[in-house]
């Protein structure tokens, strides 16, 4: 009982030391079950009475749930009552609206009859203002003939077919992208210019051959009609000539201009009675356009535009895109170093548990030891702590 086991700093553990101390930790393990055992029978009594008194309380709810279910049943009753005498009452009321609306509606069929009477003297009435309105139809027949005059006259005509081509343009492109009497290099004005992207002005002028084409249309006889339709050739290659002459300058402008006839009729007459001129002025790089054709091109110069802005914002769009790859390298590098920290809290963490194992299985080695030797083994202080505990020894020796 008094051989030493092993040495805590220069204190020696003897045999019957360690016995006591075993004791001790046994009395408070059977202390701490006992607790234990006693505050889960506690608990368990506890919760049976709970559910005692919560049996209690549904039982008391079941009660109230039955009372208040047979209340419901008598309210139902006394409520399908009244609504079957309220029914009779509005039956009633609804033949009595039936015999006041029968009433209301005789009435009405006399009143309409009344109404119709005064309409059809209203009728009469419209009929002379009907006859006002057809001297004011044969103002208006005078007012064409003034305006068919007013097309007669060539700069009359002119500004008319201006003012047509600068609401389509006005209409279709944004301030800055269009000019009106545009003064070229040669001291030229064409009525309209367009800038595109390149910055050199596409040319549109304003056309109107209409005496020729009424010259045609008037035309009754084939050898009137063949000196109509060369006026017409003449008068729209003469057009095209000065339109190509003025109006078309290498390096400045582009390489083709666009002619506007403001008239789809008169566009139509010349695009399908005279294929030759058309040619003519496509080779002398002239387009002739109609107002819905002037449209149709200013909707594609807008789209020209908007791809050419879309162009110039193409570097800042690759600056900002390489920006952002930097930052996607940034983000990359950022998330290895945590994937890195990730890595090392895991082996930390294998680390203690290994450490954990260690010291259980030198929990287990204690356990297993055998106090029950002979007196005269050998008590040497210095062997018995080293097999055992060779690092632990080192250790406490350490005084850590």
């Amino acid at each position: 009982m008094n051989d030493i086991l092993f040495l805590i700093g220069d204190t020696p553990v003897r045999t019957g030391m360690a016995l006591l101390v075993c004791g001790v930790l046994a009395l408070s393990l059977l202390l701490v079950i006992a607790i234990i055992i006693a505050r889960t029978a506690r608990t368990r009594a506890a919760v049976a009475m709970a559910q005692a008194i919560r049996a209690d309380e549904m039982e008391e709810r079941l009660s109230e749930v039955l009372r208040i279910q047979n209340e419901a049943a008598g309210r139902v009753h006394e409520m399908g009552q009244a609504l079957a005498g309220r029914q009779a009452e509005m039956a009633r009321a609804v033949n009595e609206r039936l015999d006041s609306v029968t009433q209301r509606v005789g009435q009405s069929m006399e009143q309409t009859t009344r109404n119709t009477m005064e309409s059809l003297r209203a009728l009469h009435e419209r009929l002379g203002i009907i006859d006002n309105a057809h001297k004011n139809l044969t103002d208006l027949t005078t007012q064409v003939t003034t305006l068919r005059d007013v097309l007669a006259n060539k700069q009359a005509r002119g500004a008319f077919g201006q003012a047509r081509m600068e609401a389509i343009v006005q209409d279709g492109l944004p301030k800055g992208a269009f000019a009106f009497q545009h003064t070229l290099s040669n001291n030229k004005r064409p009525d309209c210019v367009v800038f595109l992207p390149d910055q050199r002005p596409l040319c549109i002028d304003a056309k109107f051959p209409l005496e020729a084409v009424t010259a045609l249309r008037e035309a009754k006889s084939d050898d009137a009609r063949k000196l109509a339709a060369q006026r017409l050739r003449q008068d729209v290659m003469k057009h095209v000539s000065d339109i190509a002459g003025k109006y078309l300058i290498a390096g400045e402008t582009q390489d083709t201009a666009l002619m506007f006839v403001p008239s789809e009729s008169v566009y139509a007459e010349i695009h399908d009675g005279f294929d030759d001129v058309v040619q003519k002025a496509y080779r002398a790089r002239i387009v002739l356009v109609s107002p819905s054709l002037l449209m149709l091109a200013i909707q594609v110069m807008q789209q020209i535009m908007k791809d050419a802005r879309m162009r110039d914002a193409a570097d800042q769009i690759r600056t900002e895109v390489m920006n952002m790859m930097g930052d996607v390298e940034r983000l990359r590098d950022r998330v290895s170093k945590l994937g890195s920290h990730f890595d090392q809290v895991s082996e930390d963490v294998r680390q203690v548990l290994i450490s954990v194992n260690k010291i259980g299985k030198r929990a287990v080695r204690i356990e297993e030891l055998d106090f029950g030797q002979n007196e005269d083994a050998p008590s040497s202080a210095d062997s018995t702590p080293t097999d055992l505990f060779p690092g632990q020894s080192r250790a406490l020796q350490a005084g850590e």
